[in-house]
């Protein structure tokens, strides 16, 4: 890859980001299709996000990605959001077009397609999501329109998410054929009547991630069963302990690393209007 005065910048914003294979992902597709561009992770931990935001826009960025806690926060900075990001409520991929910074939300796109390469199938199923943030919602909306027909969404009713769950549900209940209900963590009896109905469980919160690896999402986790296919979005560990405990109840486990490649695929094309090599990063990185 060679770096010149007309080489443009893209990047990866929120905290953590330094285990992100973002950068690889990206940068190995520009090299193989020869753009001169290049991609960084600068971490936005106590930082003010719109000063972020600006200065990007100032410095003619071709785009840029937002993981967590940035997803809803920066849609307030943007000049415009696509419709699918709006009814989720989150964005993590933006596009600059001449300084317009518009808004868009991949994650979804990903964990569909991320599935369905394991052989997953969502038609007529039951599932329960761990979270109500960003990729949660973006899951949770794609999930009801992929055919799940009863989705169960768990967040604690003290939370700072719960009026999300709530507006989520309600929105998915609206204008979808999926039935959505929203269940309170502490609530243990319906918690594990919901996974124990469930054919797919996916937590969509960043319990279990690296360094805080030993935590789980649950607090029991007698009601994994065996076929059960229990997803992670998580991918630093690649095996959090939550996908340990259910390959050991004799569930199919999945962590978030097709998740990160469809949608890292997905907001390729909306940056540089042409398809990022899949292939070629898959069988290289994942």
């Amino acid at each position: 890859m060679q770096i010149s005065g007309h080489t443009r910048l893209g990047c990866l914003l929120g905290s953590p980001v330094a285990h992100s294979i973002s950068p690889a992902m990206y940068n190995e597709s520009f090299q193989l299709l020869g753009l001169d561009y290049v991609y960084l992770c600068f971490d936005t931990k106590g930082k003010d996000l719109k000063s972020f935001v600006e200065t990007l826009r100032g410095m003619n960025v071709f785009g840029f990605n937002l993981t967590m806690p940035d997803k809803e926060r920066v849609m307030e900075y943007l000049d415009d959001i696509d419709e699918a990001a709006r009814m989720i409520g989150a964005v993590n991929t933006v596009k600059n077009e001449d300084g317009r910074l518009i808004g868009y939300n991949t994650d979804g796109i990903g964990y569909i397609r991320s599935m369905q390469v394991t052989g997953h199938n969502f038609t007529d199923e039951t599932m329960t999501l761990l979270g109500a943030g960003g990729a949660a919602s973006s899951i949770a909306v794609q999930a009801a329109l992929s055919g799940v027909r009863l989705l169960h969404i768990l967040n604690r009713k003290n939370g700072r998410s719960y009026a999300n769950a709530v507006r989520l549900a309600d929105q998915i209940n609206r204008g979808t054929t999926c039935t959505a209900d929203v269940i309170d963590l502490n609530d243990a009896a319906s918690v594990h009547a919901a996974i124990q109905e469930s054919d797919l469980l996916t937590n969509a919160t960043s319990v279990g991630m690296a360094p805080d690896t030993n935590r789980l999402p649950l607090a029991e986790l007698t009601c994994l069963h065996p076929g059960m296919t229990v997803s992670d979005i998580i991918y630093n560990p690649r095996k959090t302990r939550l996908l340990t405990e259910a390959e050991k109840a004799g569930c199919i486990v999945s962590n978030g690393l097709y998740m990160l490649l469809y949608q890292g695929e997905a907001a390729f094309h909306i940056w540089t209007g042409l398809d990022m090599p899949t292939e070629a990063i898959r069988e290289k990185l994942f």
